[in-house]
């Protein structure tokens, strides 16, 4: 359970502690004082977005820090294990820190993310508030509160897990008939593509070899010329040849060589240059002999390279394009011939997907019809307490045209306030406090089975007053007998039956609006009783209906016997809600 609320430097909060005690606490106080910033306080604290506008003005950073008693609650610490953190004696502490550009949070003493203190302060924690209230309007959450009752939230998303594999499925049916009908269009042309750059046989670089061979074929006249040329040059007749000048040097640097042996590097250099000058005119004789004058030749040549040109033009533009355009039309092609075993496959799928679907569907539809029933007779037998004698709740689950991503069927929450009258949706019968009474019916019926050791009432009585106030009060006394209950109330009626009293008051400190608590118990008591029922808190007759209202408290049943020892304790707890 919460023992301590502590909040710093939060709106006009400046320092306080909230203690609260086992059973019923309730939080009372004028309007504005401050109750619904402790509330967002709590949020806060439980892992709810933070925002540096809630810091007190003046101040650096707003903390709330929370001390919480899981000594009994294995769960919670099996929780904490699984996340790596610590709990050895049964004391958890929840520490949030806002300031401008961040929020930081630790559990124990350790750093930890707001998604990790949402998920461990679900745990501890349970908020029922006013717009919770409004929500049962919604299809959607009356939906997602029917299968929390039942246990199927997980159900529920594996539906619409399979709902989407369906439509999935379905999906890839449809783009592939139309990529099946856009290749069927095209067809007669793929084909002509297809069979157009296949009987041209086109070989990768193809085009480029084709050009070299071209212009050798086109220019023989000239390249055999321009070699024997070469081959002249070098040889030549008589002594005008390389070759023989060559010779004339290679004699003058012997008799150099033969008057000075420092002349050795030049005569290898002329030897070497007479190797080259002889590899260079027998290359050149062989490359003269080898060109060909063969214009039968060229025709093929130019032939072929004219068939590669207009299939790049038409298909590349480079020849890797053209055959790269060869394979798409193939594959294409492919979409029609393969379309029937395509589509033989994809319907199994789809048949596979459909049939996990309906199953899943078919098995929510179950347990929402069993839990809807019980759900309905829970709440109805809760009604009367609540001032609502002849009210009635249901649960209808109307068929669906056709399943959907949610199920087979919608969920829809009706009620009949008055004997005689036939039930009609929620949303349209119910007023604000008959509301806020339903809400509160479906809230000790999850409570029942609910593992949360702390619930939250944030103003359940709007709306609502006189004996209808005693009969929640009730309600929530008796809630308290297996849960923490803590409600911020306006109501007399309400307060009187709380376990724990705490008054929030605003006052002024240093020229700044501030607010602060205090633990109230008999005399005190008394006077915030008859302050909420409209007096001063000081007329004897509206202390005299106060005491009236506290006395009017049923006999405490054995189960509140400790949480009556706590209540004592607190009474004397007077001006020691804030700390400095």
């Amino acid at each position: 359970m919460l023992v301590e609320l502590r909040i710093r430097d939060l709106a006009i909060i400046e320092h306080v502690t909230l203690p609260l005690a086992p059973g019923f606490n309730v939080l009372s106080g004028e309007t504005g004082a401050g109750k619904s910033i402790i509330v967002g306080a709590l949020g806060v604290l439980l892992g709810e977005r933070a925002s540096a506008d809630l810091v007190r003005q003046g101040a650096q950073r707003a903390v709330v820090e929370g001390v919480f008693d899981v000594g009994q609650r294995p769960a919670i610490v099996a929780a904490l294990d699984e996340r790596g953190l610590e709990c050895d004696d049964g004391t958890l502490v929840l520490r949030r820190e806002v300031a401008p550009g961040r929020a930081r949070a630790w559990i124990n003493g350790t750093p930890v993310t707001a998604t990790v203190l949402g998920e461990i302060g679900a745990l501890l924690v349970s908020v029922h508030g006013q717009h919770e209230a409004q929500t049962l309007l919604d299809a959607a959450a009356q939906r997602r509160w029917l299968d929390g009752a039942a246990g199927t939230l997980a159900l529920a998303q594996q539906v619409g897990e399979a709902h989407a594999a369906v439509r999935t499925a379905r999906e890839a049916i449809a783009a592939r008939k139309a990529r099946q009908r856009e290749a069927e269009q095209r067809a007669d042309w793929l084909r002509h593509v297809v069979d157009e750059i296949d009987r041209a046989k086109l070989v990768p670089g193809e085009d480029a070899k084709l050009d070299d061979e071209a212009r050798r074929l086109e220019h023989a006249d000239e390249l055999r010329t321009l070699a024997t040329q070469v081959v002249s040059a070098v040889e030549g007749d008589g002594d005008e040849g390389l070759l023989s000048l060559l010779a004339t040097v290679q004699r003058a640097l012997g008799q150099l060589r033969r008057i000075d042996g420092g002349a050795e590097p030049l005569a290898r250099l002329a030897d070497d240059a007479l190797y080259a000058l002889e590899e260079l005119g027998r290359e050149a004789t062989r490359y003269a002999d080898g060109v060909e004058l063969d214009p039968e030749r060229l025709v093929e040549v130019q032939a072929r390279r004219d068939l590669v040109l207009r299939l790049m033009r038409k298909h590349g533009p480079t020849l890797d394009d053209v055959l790269r355009t060869a394979e798409a039309a193939q594959a294409e092609l492919r979409l029609v011939d393969d379309a029937e075993d395509d589509l033989r496959r994809l319907h199994t799928e789809l048949d596979a997907a459909q049939e996990r679907f309906t199953a899943l569907c078919a098995q929510l539809t179950t347990a929402r019809r069993t839990h809807a029933q019980r759900l309905a007779g829970d709440v109805t037998a809760q009604l009367p307490a609540l001032g609502l004698a002849d009210g009635r709740f249901l649960v209808a689950l109307p068929p669906r045209d056709e399943p959907g991503p949610t199920g087979a069927e919608d969920v829809e929450f009706r009620v009949a306030m008055n004997a005689g009258h036939e039930a009609r949706p929620l949303a349209r019968v119910a007023s604000g406090g008959e509301l806020s009474r339903v809400m509160l019916a479906l809230a000790r019926t999850q409570a029942a089975a609910d593992a949360v050791p702390t619930l939250v009432f944030d103003e359940v009585d709007a709306g609502i007053g006189g004996k209808v106030g005693h009969q929640v009060g009730e309600a929530l006394r008796a809630l308290a007998a297996t849960h923490q209950v803590f409600a911020i109330t306006h109501l007399a009626q309400l307060a009187a039956r709380a376990h724990h009293h705490i008054v929030v008051e605003k006052g002024t400190t240093a020229g700044v609006t501030t607010s602060d608590v205090r633990a109230v118990g008999g005399d005190d008591r008394v006077g915030e009783v008859a302050r909420m029922l409209g007096g001063d808190g000081a007329s004897a007759t509206g202390r005299a209906h106060a005491r009236e209202l506290l006395d009017g408290v049923a006999p405490r049943a054995p189960v509140e016997r400790a949480v009556h020892a706590g209540e004592a304790a607190g009474a004397g707890t007077k001006g020691k809600g804030k700390r400095r």
